[in-house]
């Protein structure tokens, strides 16, 4: 994260108050808000094979649980942002906390997949106001200097630390019962809101919302995400599959149109212009895809397959966290040395291998060899490629843009591993039933019937299709290697335009 993800207001804009006691409350509310959402972003995940049991969700539509979430939160993260600067963003991160709690709650009721699905979708939305407006918050409750520096590097640290962090309290959650995942969120965000009387409005802003926009993007990726979800069970030449191809082209040709000719676009197009800048979204694009599908089959894999509670499961990410951070550690600290490139490349490089390692796992493999080791290569990969991937997103852009500039980063990452999980999901799918037909219900007849062979074989299955799917989020990685080398031209940065915090 750079200096530049700060000024999305104007570091001149009236009513900022200095630094002080009210300061410090205002930060403990953002943090904590901050730490919500990114939190949620991975709790669920170790949650999944329990949701999947007690709801009786097929293998195609849990991924749902996850992808609802992620392509909400990302296909709306930019008229969030838009949304606090026109009606108050102090008013915009209250309404953002009351849905993400009242969808929790929900969520955390839901009898069915249905209400649980829906709920993570209103969680998305809220997700999608939450974050940009506690970014900007930051811009109307710190002056400029040391006080904001501080605020932006205890949000960057909230951000990262919420990602591991869902993994361990998803684990402790989930032992008990998987509803309290989403029942978590209650408390934390009443608090929150209860909180918010400590923060400084804005001033509002002339202009309006690309309502049509939104809602065109946001059809259309879903419509992509179910039509490659449902070939794993229905076929490419099934008429609905193809019906939501033709529909998702269309409404994203669409979409691309209507930013073009409107006045106040959602994504203003001028900034794919920089040939750097367009290389680091589609950089991040691909990278979010390989991440999120990772957490996802991982965690199937040491419960379903390897038996592991979800407790134990969560502290087995903790190489994964630990690489992330050693990774992010290091991309800052050479960042004025090297080029952004160069710094990705490197980071890819490990990911790469990272991931085809992954590609080896059988159905007993041992932690110390055949996931510790990966985890933490993958993991720091993945941290030597944000850092500099955010400077290249940020390079150059105008002043008025470097907010949407950086939100912008953030949705490809989101809607990459929205459509990444589904693609690999299909593709582990189909590579599991290729040996043992709808392996995931007959492992489940073979717990219940005691059938020892059967089991072998299903579990064999299984572990099978998600190997295929990591050594094809290795190939992602590759093509995200091939762009980082051939588009992004940014130069490594000036000493005082270093990095401040990590990327998350």
């Amino acid at each position: 994260m750079s200096k530049s993800l700060g000024t999305e207001a104007d570091p001149k804009e009236a009513g900022i108050p200095p630094a002080g006691p009210r300061s410090g409350s205002a930060l403990i509310v953002i943090a904590a808000a901050v730490l919500m959402v990114s939190l949620d972003g991975t709790i669920t995940n170790i949650a999944l094979p329990s949701i999947q049991t007690d709801l009786d969700v097929s293998a195609s539509q849990l991924a749902w649980v996850v992808n609802s979430y992620v392509l909400a939160f990302g296909g709306l993260l930019l008229i969030g942002g838009r949304a606090g600067d026109i009606f108050g963003r102090r008013r915009m991160f209250r309404i953002g906390l009351a849905l993400f709690v009242v969808a929790s709650l929900l969520g955390g009721l839901a009898p069915g997949e249905a209400l649980l699905i829906a709920s993570r979708v209103l969680q998305g939305v809220g997700a999608a106001i939450i974050t940009p407006t506690a970014l900007s918050l930051i811009t109307t409750n710190f002056p400029e200097g040391e006080a904001r520096t501080k605020a932006m590097g205890v949000y960057g640290a909230m951000a990262a630390i919420g990602t591991t962090l869902g993994l361990l309290l998803g684990g402790v959650l989930a032992d008990f019962s998987w509803r309290w995942v989403m029942f978590v969120n209650v408390p934390i965000g009443l608090a929150v809101l209860a909180g918010t009387t400590a923060l400084t409005g804005s001033r509002r802003s002339a202009g309006r919302l690309d309502v049509p926009g939104a809602v065109i993007a946001t059809v259309g990726l879903v419509s992509f995400v179910y039509a490659i979800t449902r070939s794993s069970e229905a076929g490419w030449t099934d008429s609905i599959t193809v019906a939501c191809l033709a529909a998702a082209l269309v409404l994203l040709a669409l979409f691309v149109f209507i930013q073009a000719r409107s006045s106040h676009p959602m994504m203003p197009l001028r900034l794919f212009r920089d040939r750097s800048r367009s290389g680091s979204y589609a950089t991040m694009l691909l990278v979010g895809a390989g991440m999120l599908a990772t957490f996802y089959f991982l965690t199937l894999y040491m419960q379903d397959v390897l038996g592991y509670s979800p407790v134990r499961t969560g502290f087995a990410y903790l190489p994964f966290s630990f690489g992330i951070a050693l990774g992010s550690t290091l991309a800052t600290k050479v960042a004025t040395r090297f080029a952004p490139r160069v710094i990705a490349g490197a980071g890819l490089l490990v990911g790469i291998a990272g991931m085809l390692w992954f590609g080896t796992l059988e159905p007993a493999a041992s932690y110390f060899t055949q996931l510790l080791p990966p985890m933490t290569v993958v993991g720091t990969g993945l941290g030597l490629t944000f850092v500099p991937m955010t400077l290249g997103a940020v390079s150059k852009v105008r002043q008025e843009d470097s907010g949407i500039a950086s939100a912008l980063l953030n949705t490809t990452q989101q809607i990459g591993g929205a459509l990444g999980l589904a693609l690999l999901s299909a593709v582990a799918i189909s590579s599991a039933n290729s040996r043992v037909p709808a392996a995931d219900e007959v492992l489940d007849r073979a717990v219940a019937s005691h059938d020892g062979a059967l089991m072998g074989k299903a579990l064999d299955a299984l572990t099978h299709g998600y190997a295929v799917a990591f050594l094809v989020a290795a190939a992602l990685y590759v093509v995200a290697l091939l762009i980082t080398v051939v588009a992004v031209n940014a130069e490594k940065q000036a000493p005082e335009d270093a990095p401040l915090t990590p990327a998350a």
